[in-house]
């Protein structure tokens, strides 16, 4: 058997690993090839184009690299209908799988998209590019499964990898034993993003409010993981140029500890913000995508849901603050995590609970459910 799997980030290949090792189990001998990075590899994917050259975001940033993504995509249908695979998984990268996974299930190739992109909360016509053109829509979410079957898409809840693995209680003493840190000093995570673009729009602003926070309480820590040698080059440039007199204590990776090691979490608004609820932090979450990028989604009006951040969604309840676009400044960085800190046990308590809550409705053992689905497809289609 040949399995085709394609995910374009670092979420997305975490993912495809968990999930090859339990497609093992049904199928031991098969095969896999695609696009994924080192967790993927390490599972025994033959990787056909390096990930990092999928890891886009926005409208303006893939315009720009239209023509190789687009070189890519055509290399590879070409490839698979060539040589068809028993199955393709699209795993999140909507905007690249959706079309691939279009042309393979129209030449009867079983198409499967793991990770739902966000079309409940904004662009909710693209659902109307899975109807008749995908066999099985892999959500994480509860929610998500209603709103497919209502446009008639194939769809099972699986939970979320991430609620698998993280405990239901985060153990903060062995988390700063593991990094090194002080045992007894109230610690800010600080986690600007994991791409240079993030970085370069986001770190400014956090910086800048670090020097207040800073003067407004000399005894706190602040620790930044950082996930590539890259990412850490740029951000501390940027450390240097806005922030010179603030120590900050960096570590290479490892965001999950430092959220656990971490009292309160300063972070970029995206799938870490989920795992710093499953890890039960209070948060404040901040993003800003290119400037053409926002005012297209302003102009069209395509966010529909209330909320940015999927704690806050799943909850529907406002428990991250958020900062978005030009709500981004230093200032309200300051005021929003000032403002958290200061809270009343009660509404702190709240938040937890209501975290414990989500935690365990996803905690579904994610990708063994996800395999099994997979497996009753294949069987179904035999």
């Amino acid at each position: 058997m040949k399995i085709a799997i394609v995910a374009g980030e670092v979420s997305g290949d975490i993912l495809g690993a968990r999930l090859i090792d339990s497609l093992k189990l049904y199928y031991p001998d098969a095969r896999f090839e695609g696009i994924g990075g080192i967790e993927m590899k390490s599972q025994g994917l033959e990787t056909l184009f390096e990930m990092e050259r999928l890891s886009v975001m926005g409208f303006s940033e893939v315009l720009g690299r239209f023509r190789e993504l687009w070189g890519i995509r055509k290399s590879l249908l070409d490839r698979w209908l060539e040589a068809p695979p028993d199955l393709f998984v699209g795993i999140d990268a909507p905007d690249f799988n959706i079309w691939l996974e279009k042309r393979l299930h129209a030449n009867s190739i079983p198409a499967v998209h793991y990770v739902s992109p966000s079309i409940w909360a904004w662009r909710q016509s693209r659902v109307k590019k899975f109807v008749g053109n995908l066999d099985l829509m892999l959500a994480l979410f509860p929610f998500e499964v209603a709103f497919y079957r209502e446009h008639k898409v194939p769809a099972e809840f699986v939970g979320h990898p991430l609620a698998d693995e993280v405990p239901l209680e985060s153990d903060s003493v062995s988390a700063r034993k593991q990094l090194s840190l002080p045992a007894d000093p109230f610690i800010l995570g600080v986690l600007p993003g994991s791409r240079l673009g993030e970085i370069q729009r986001i770190g400014p602003d956090f910086l800048k409010a670090l020097v207040t926070l800073h003067e407004n309480h000399p005894d706190w820590v602040f620790v930044t993981p950082l996930a590539t040698e890259k990412v850490a080059e740029r951000f501390k440039a940027l450390h240097e140029e806005h922030a010179p007199e603030v120590t900050i204590q960096y570590i290479d990776g490892q965001s999950r500890e430092v959220m656990a090691a971490s009292n309160q979490i300063l972070m970029a608004s995206g799938t870490a913000v989920l795992e710093g609820m499953l890890v039960g932090r209070p948060m404040v979450a901040a993003y800003r995508v290119a400037a053409l990028t926002g005012w297209l989604i302003q102009r069209l009006g395509m966010i529909k849901s209330a909320y940015y951040t999927l704690p806050n969604n799943l909850a529907n309840e406002n428990l991250v603050p958020e900062l978005i676009q030009q709500e981004l400044t230093a200032g309200a960085v300051i005021d929003a995590v000032e403002k958290q800190f200061g809270e009343s046990e009660a509404k702190k308590s709240h938040r937890l609970q209501r975290f414990k809550n989500i935690h365990q409705t996803l905690r579904q053992n994610a990708s063994v459910k996800a395999a099994d689905a997979i497996q009753k497809l294949l069987a179904n289609r035999a």
